[in-house]
């Protein structure tokens, strides 16, 4: 179905027409319906829904506006062009997701039914990833957003996270199967939370400030970079975007790819017997035996040295992933650190009684490295590369 203006018109006029009358069904003046007929017609559309296979979908509460609702998330989802985000904000869309945001985060402190607090995550989530797309390089959207009913969105997010930092230490994929489904559906919406605060303050003053304001934010983000990674599992773990979030910089977006990608398409080796693949120091290096005469006739033997040298490949690229996560970790983690160095002398001393000999040398080195990365994969002269010039000067004269 392609989705275009006035079907994205009438959606969200259903929604206020939901809004104003509740759950009764509207109407015309000279048509009555019976119960009877109402509880007919409801089970027609909960047979239609079962065509649909949403999960999300709540068929024992059929009503206009739950329909709506689930309608345009499942569209907006994957339809986000420029005209449609500013036709959502214009035709009022914006609120009623900002709204709904709100009203899955006030339910997460019910903890005692599972299956309600499961929805209510996966409520905010979905609501999140739409908001989140819609924002992306989208000022209009993004200054709507901060300014709707006094940052509305803002609270409810800082809200859920301070929440989820909570709940994911209680419901670990890690630490318990039983509780899995609650453990996944945390991550997934603090995943969507953050992004949506990255999209809100990357390069708004304003929405940098009014996300600062929030009660126990900061302290909130240090657990998620400090404490959380170790309640997710392991392939999780390498994830920055909190950090990118902490001193706002968003410029270096390869910062958030994970690396695996990288080494699931790493091309196939030739099947050169001459040498193997050695990691080293981050780099893949090619070692020539010392003897290359001794070759083996067997075929068995030829199809395990085949196999024992496609493994050292993709160990030798698994080191190296795992070196790359490690260094822009290190580079981010140098970053905040220099933004939090800056007019603070206190902040200096402490910074520096924690390094090898006092010296800020390592950090500026590890920056470096990682503004001449990003100077070859990304265009010259954007904010983050500024600001981490900026930082480096700075600390090459602490």
């Amino acid at each position: 179905m392609d989705l275009d203006r006035s079907c994205l018109d009438l959606m969200i006029r259903l929604l206020e027409l939901d809004q104003d009358q509740g759950s009764t069904v509207v109407v015309d003046s000279a048509v009555q319906l019976s119960a009877r007929e109402i509880a007919k017609m409801k089970e027609k559309i909960r047979k239609l829904c079962d065509t649909v296979h949403n999960k999300h979908l709540d068929l024992q509460n059929i009503t206009t506006g739950h329909l709506a609702m689930e309608t345009l998330l499942s569209l907006t989802s994957k339809r986000a062009g420029d005209w449609f985000k500013e036709e959502l904000r214009l035709l009022g869309g914006l609120d009623h997701i900002v709204d709904k945001v709100k009203e899955c985060v006030d339910n997460l402190n019910r903890e005692d039914d599972k299956e309600k607090l499961v929805s209510s995550l996966w409520g905010a989530e979905r609501c999140l990833r739409v908001l989140e797309s819609v924002t992306v390089h989208n000022p209009e959207n993004q200054s709507y957003l901060i300014a709707y009913k006094d940052s509305s969105l803002i609270v409810s997010s800082a809200k859920a996270l301070r929440r989820c930092e909570q709940m994911i230490q209680r419901y670990s994929r890690e630490m318990s199967s039983d509780w899995a489904a609650v453990g996944k559906a945390v991550e997934d919406c603090m995943r969507a939370i953050i992004g949506v605060l990255l999209n809100l303050t990357h390069d708004n003053e304003w929405g940098s400030t009014k996300t600062g304001e929030q009660e126990d934010l900061i302290v909130t983000a240090l657990n998620c970079v400090l404490k959380v990674p170790q309640y997710l599992p392991q392939e999780q773990r390498f994830d920055v975007r909190v950090l990118l979030f902490l001193q706002r910089e968003r410029a270096a977006v390869l910062a958030e790819a994970q690396t695996d990608d990288l080494i699931k398409e790493a091309p196939k080796a030739s099947l050169d017997q001459s040498g193997e693949w050695q990691e080293e120091g981050g780099e893949i290096q090619w070692v020539a035996n010392d003897n290359e005469a001794n070759k083996q006739d067997d075929g068995k033997k030829k199809e395990k040295d085949d196999e024992d040298e496609e493994l050292d490949l993709n160990k030798a690229l698994q080191h190296a992933g795992k070196h790359m996560e490690d260094s822009i970790v290190a580079s981010y983690t140098a970053l905040l650190l220099g933004c939090l160095c800056q007019g603070s002398p206190m902040n200096v001393t402490t910074v520096r009684e924690n390094l090898p000999k006092g010296d800020f040398s390592i950090m500026t080195e590890m920056l470096k490295k990682f503004l001449n990365f990003m100077n070859l994969t990304c265009d010259v002269g954007t904010t983050g590369q500024k600001s981490i010039s900026r930082i480096i000067d700075y600390l090459e004269h602490c």
